[in-house]
């Protein structure tokens, strides 16, 4: 927390009174700081003047207005920075990098996502920053980490899921290797970055320091590896692509039925026999090839293609509705559509809009934040901001620049967007 922001009562927020620069741009930095956002941290997003996030052009999807016409706003770019300050400045120039560190003074963390080393040509690097503010947290994520063989390679999610073991667990057996259908090494290596920079802080309450987090993509996915990877290092096999099954579960995947499929996901041997009784082949739970999950496991080959056959017989409705009497984990495959038009989802705020000046309507749907805090609760302040939105109010705010001093700033192109306080 900054000096001085001591509240007199409890704050309404967890992260109140928590100051961010954020320099990154992307997903896996955008994701850590948005979190940070929805918990209360105050996070300025420094944008460069004219483009700003590489996301917003990553389109389409982009934001309508009323006319219908396609606004800069992408839908990538709006799902990761709910919360934000958007102040564009040219951190090429020396007076924007000055503008920075005046920031950084007034700040608790700063998360970037340069190469190792770029920052230092602009005096925005940890070893600077830190002589500027001692007590600064600062987050360096990037591919492949600050040491190692690799640290100047450019870090993709696509390529470090290839690279970091995933892609060789996902895909159908016997197929080729895939990727997650969404950014899934940059969304895990955001949030641990976000736990990180929690943990520097809580250190910090302690120490009255700050430090510098290196934080890698690879490192995040090889994490994320968990049971497979463990398996591996156990017994040396290098486990191959199940499609929807579980490599130490079954019957744990997708299952054909008559307009469809639906999953099952058999998690021990009584909810099998249960499930088994309930399809009319009572016998499996007492074969002594299926009677245990390991013994399904080995016999998985045999096992699989006997249920399948059980279940194409019926509805995926029909099997869900069986399969909660039994008290069986089972589940629909939803679409997108179906997943926001979930009751579930509704209830559990999952789904959210907030307003947005360029948007038809004047609001955006946005997804929600999973955290429900009873006393701290999340707080969506206010929608992704458009570039530069708010690069007056920040600067007049903390920087104390006057009406005249932007407009110098701006006609030199140090700074950009809206100079209203």
């Amino acid at each position: 927390m900054t000096a001085g922001s001591s509240p007199t009562t409890i704050p309404a927020q967890a992260l109140w009174g928590l100051r961010v620069v954020d320099l990154s741009r992307i997903l896996a930095g955008p994701t850590a700081t948005q979190l940070l956002a929805d918990l209360g941290a105050e996070v300025i997003k420094i944008e460069r003047p004219g483009k700003g996030d590489d996301t917003r052009g990553w389109g389409p999807p982009f934001v309508t207005d009323d006319a219908g016409t396609e606004t800069r706003e992408s839908a990538y770019y709006l799902s990761a920075n709910r919360g934000k300050h958007s102040v564009a400045v040219n951190i090429a120039d020396p007076r924007g990098q000055d503008i920075v560190k005046a920031l950084v003074a007034r700040a608790d963390v700063l998360v970037e996502n340069f190469k190792p080393g770029d920052l230092a040509r602009y005096g925005l690097d940890y070893k600077t920053l830190h002589k500027i503010n001692p007590r600064l947290v600062y987050c360096s994520i990037t591919g492949f980490g600050q040491t190692g063989p690799n640290p100047e390679r450019a870090g993709y999610d696509f390529l470090v899921q290839g690279e970091g073991g995933l892609m060789s667990l996902t895909g159908e057996a016997g197929g080729p290797p895939m990727k997650a259908g969404v950014g899934i090494a940059d969304l895990i290596c955001g949030m641990y970055a976000a736990v990180g920079i929690l943990a520097a802080i809580q250190s910090r309450h302690e120490t009255g320091e700050g430090q510098h987090i290196d934080i890698a993509l690879m490192d995040a996915q090889v994490a994320m590896l968990i049971n497979q990877g463990v398996g591996y290092l156990t017994d040396g096999r290098v486990p191959p692509r199940r499609g929807n099954d579980h490599p130490t579960i079954v019957p744990y995947g997708t299952f054909p039925a008559s307009d469809g499929s639906f999953i099952l996901a058999v998690g021990n041997d009584a909810q099998f026999a249960r499930f088994v009784t309930a399809a009319g082949a009572p016998g499996l739970a007492t074969d002594a090839r299926f009677a245990t999950n390991a013994a399904r496991v080995r016999h998985r080959d045999r096992l699989i293609p006997l249920i399948a056959a059980l279940t194409e017989g019926r509805s995926a409705a029909e099997w869900l509705a069986i399969c909660e009497a039994e008290t069986v984990p089972a589940g629909p495959v939803n679409d997108l559509a179906q997943v926001f038009a979930s009751p579930q989802v509704a209830a559990r705020g999952m789904r959210i809009s907030l307003p947005h000046p360029a948007a038809a309507g004047g609001a955006v749907d946005l997804i929600g934040n999973p955290l429900q805090l009873s006393r701290t609760p999340v707080t969506y302040a206010k929608a992704p901001p458009m570039l530069g939105a708010d690069t007056g109010a920040v600067l007049t705010r903390h920087l104390g620049l006057e009406p005249g001093d932007l407009a110098t700033l701006k006609a030199a192109g140090v700074i950009d967007g809206n100079l209203n306080p």
